[in-house]
């Protein structure tokens, strides 16, 4: 019987997989798709999860970020944040993928290329497909098939958000992620290699990639380069009743996702991941649900409290001339979003 079954081989089940196996578990990654696995995200690293890899002895390839900068669709100073917690790093999902693939490799943990389709519970141990296993641990995305197996799905009541992502091939003229603000959207911008800039856009129901470019004709203008497939996400909004049902725990957007507008999620998904083997190690799969919690609380404040803000017009207006008028409020908001997550042991 394995001790563990990791359902999900992205980041945060790759993460999780290779704690397990560092504190000595006989651990296996289900995951269907072939790496290496694209999805459409922001592609920034916050310190925090840069910290977190650190860890685990995996530093991608990337381009360092000094910190966050706001800008307003129309023309204006932007307000700009440092990271004070040491840089951030901006990586292509692609490559995050091959560097933790590379190091599960390395250290001999076995990933099945399948999916889990059947999970039944006992008192002593789950079965994961007509297999025994002692636990198991969904990290296995924002539309969880574990979590909808386990009924473990919570209605949401925001606003649903879409997301889309491009590369434009050309140099980075900055080493922040610029976040441009407009009536209906957000659009990032992240350095990921040296000739390669991430685009990023956070919207609405109904609005397409290239439409929501046409709200930011100044950063249109500046964007020259060849441009590569849009990929797209959604909706981002998602909940879990609990991230722990028994001997089955979930970690990173399997577990419920909040919204990308930080930046912080897989900094917070690659804690939920220690966490979780941690709880698994100590015996105490019914602590895992309130620490994950615990972690993901300072995160979950700041996004609601912004996403509920700017989901009116004259709000998102003001946001970027508020955070020039009060830059300390701007930068400590920043610096607790980027702060690395201190997981309980």
């Amino acid at each position: 019987m394995r001790d563990l079954v990791v359902a999900g081989g992205g980041p945060v089940g790759m993460a999780a997989a290779l704690h397990a196996h560092r504190l000595g578990l006989d651990v296996v990654v289900r995951e269907p798709r072939t790496g290496p696995i694209d999805k459409a995200c922001g592609e920034g690293l916050m310190p925090g999860a840069v910290a977190e890899l650190a860890t685990l002895g995996i530093h991608p390839h990337g381009r360092e970020l000094s910190g966050i900068r706001y800008l307003s669709a129309t023309p204006g100073r932007p307000a700009t944040a440092p990271f004070s917690h040491g840089p951030g790093r901006g990586v292509r999902r692609t490559v995050l993928h091959t560097a933790l693939a590379e190091r599960l490799a390395e250290a001999g943990v076995p990933v099945e290329q399948r999916a889990v389709g059947d999970v039944r519970q006992d008192d002593d141990h789950v079965v994961v497909d007509g297999e025994p296993a002692r636990h198991l641990l969904a990290a296995d995305g924002l539309h969880s098939p574990v979590r909808r197996m386990l009924g473990l799905d919570s209605p949401g009541t925001a606003r649903p958000r879409f997301g889309f992502r491009c590369h434009v091939e050309q140099e980075p003229w900055t080493s922040f992620v610029e976040v441009h603000w407009s009536e209906r959207a957000e659009v990032y911008l992240t350095p990921v290699a040296d000739d390669l800039v991430g685009v990023a856009v956070l919207v609405g129901r109904g609005a397409r990639f290239d439409d929501v470019l046409e709200d930011f004709p100044a950063l249109r203008e500046r964007l020259t380069g060849r441009r590569s497939k849009v990929l797209g996400a959604g909706p981002l909004r998602q909940s879990a009743r609990t991230r722990a049902a028994g001997r089955v725990l979930l970690a990173g957007d399997a577990g419920g996702y909040v919204d990308a507008l930080t930046g912080e999620g897989i900094a917070l998904g690659l804690a939920q991941a220690r966490a979780a083997v941690s709880c698994i190690v100590g015996g105490r799969t019914h602590d895992y649900d309130r620490v994950a919690r615990r972690l993901a609380l300072r995160h979950e404040l700041l996004t609601r409290a912004l996403v509920g803000s700017t989901a009116y017009g004259p709000v998102r207006r003001m946001l970027v001339p508020a955070a020039r008028r009060a830059p300390w409020v701007f930068r400590a908001a920043v610096d607790q979003l980027s702060r690395p997550i201190v997981v309980p042991s």
